[in-house]
């Protein structure tokens, strides 16, 4: 697929989200965004639900409001971050209506049914919707992967009717709904995989994700992805959901994804490392996308201390046009907040001309 149309714009493909979990890409605001090319952008379900509230939310007219974003945003649904609440610090369960759990320093214990995480999203305002889905590490037992696939089917369905139910409910047209996305689980079972993508076929979304680890432990991108992609076909756009380290960006969108969102550059940005082109002409090839692309820079280095030129020679972003190496180890040396804005602003920047890059080469076959 090339793009994909939502109700606050089209979204080209591939394209990457950066994570505004709370509803804010930390360091940076909207204007950062825009200028850096971002097209889109990913908040949390459960996060917003606490902090600051969905009646904050949606009193300010939604996500797109509160945030003064104006482009297409999606909202994950919420149950990988139960899942990992539930199995780091055993503040919860898993049962067959969702979850239940306790947030830190919160007295009284919530639940996150199908039908509450339909109803949280649109009152959140995304373009796009996430079924509530139960997420499983790869070396879970048989028996917890096969309860995974059954409960995210099932939820699937009751995330469909309530989805279905809210567009009655808020009289919205077809081409103002928010699209809905569903997520493969299975772990590394590709009988459990297809099992679930089958599932999610029949029910019918306008996309899906790849979900639980799409990581090896030395941190390369396991061939299950692929083969999601090949189970979902090409009809679908694809969603590498956490998948955002440039490597490995590349590798899912050369198995068929198309949308891709991680926390790792803005964090990677306010732990003083940031990315560079190997080849700053960016003069790049199919064939060297495969390949190292790219290299880091380290803030902290002693190097920096009088090097006045910029993060990158050739990159347009507003830190490499305004200030050098020398004045961001300088204020990161200072702790001074301006550094991380700095940093993330290139970080992103970074970002967005990868994906142009791969743009350009698609558009030339």
């Amino acid at each position: 697929m090339k793009s994909l149309k939502t109700r606050s714009g089209e979204l080209k493909f591939p394209v990457f989200l950066p994570d505004g979990t709370r509803g804010i890409v930390r360091s940076v605001d909207s204007a950062d965004l825009k200028e850096c090319g971002i097209e889109a952008i990913v908040v949390n379900t459960l996060h917003l639900t606490t902090k600051p509230g969905l009646s904050t939310v949606n009193g300010a007219g939604g996500i797109h409001g509160f945030m003064n974003f104006k482009r297409p945003v999606i909202s994950d649904s919420g149950g990988f971050q139960v899942y990992s609440l539930i199995t780091e610090s055993k503040a919860g369960t898993i049962h067959k209506d969702g979850f239940t759990y306790r947030l830190e320093n919160e007295k009284e214990k919530s639940t996150l049914t199908p039908e509450k995480c339909i109803q949280y999203q649109f009152k959140i305002g995304a373009d796009i919707i996430y079924c509530l889905d139960y997420c499983t590490h790869p070396s879970a037992p048989d028996e917890v992967q096969e309860e995974s696939v059954d409960l995210t089917v099932k939820w699937a369905k009751r995330c469909k009717k309530e989805y279905e139910n809210q567009l009655k409910i808020r009289k919205i047209k077809d081409e103002d709904r928010p699209l809905i996305f569903g997520v493969v689980q299975g772990g590394n079972s590709k009988e459990l995989r297809k099992k679930c993508a089958e599932g999610l076929l029949e029910i019918g979304f306008d996309g899906y994700g790849f979900g639980g680890w799409p990581i090896d432990d030395e941190g390369k991108l396991l061939d299950m992805v692929g083969y999601v992609a090949e189970l979902i076909g090409p009809g679908y756009p694809k969603h590498a959901l956490g998948i955002g380290k440039p490597e490995n960006l590349v590798r899912a969108y050369l198995a068929g994804y198309e949308i891709f969102d991680c926390v790792i550059p803005t964090r990677d940005a306010r732990h003083k490392r940031l990315y560079t082109f190997r080849d700053y002409e960016g003069i790049i090839t199919k064939d060297d996308l495969s390949g190292d692309l790219y290299k880091y820079i380290y803030m902290q280095d002693e190097i920096h201390i009088k090097d006045f030129g910029p993060i990158e020679q050739g990159c347009d972003c507003h830190t490499c046009r305004n200030h050098s190496r020398s004045y961001l180890h300088h204020l990161f040396r200072i702790n001074d907040t301006l550094a991380n804005r700095l940093a993330t602003i290139h970080n992103l920047r970074f970002y967005t001309r990868l994906i142009d890059k791969i743009r350009e080469i698609d558009e030339q076959g």
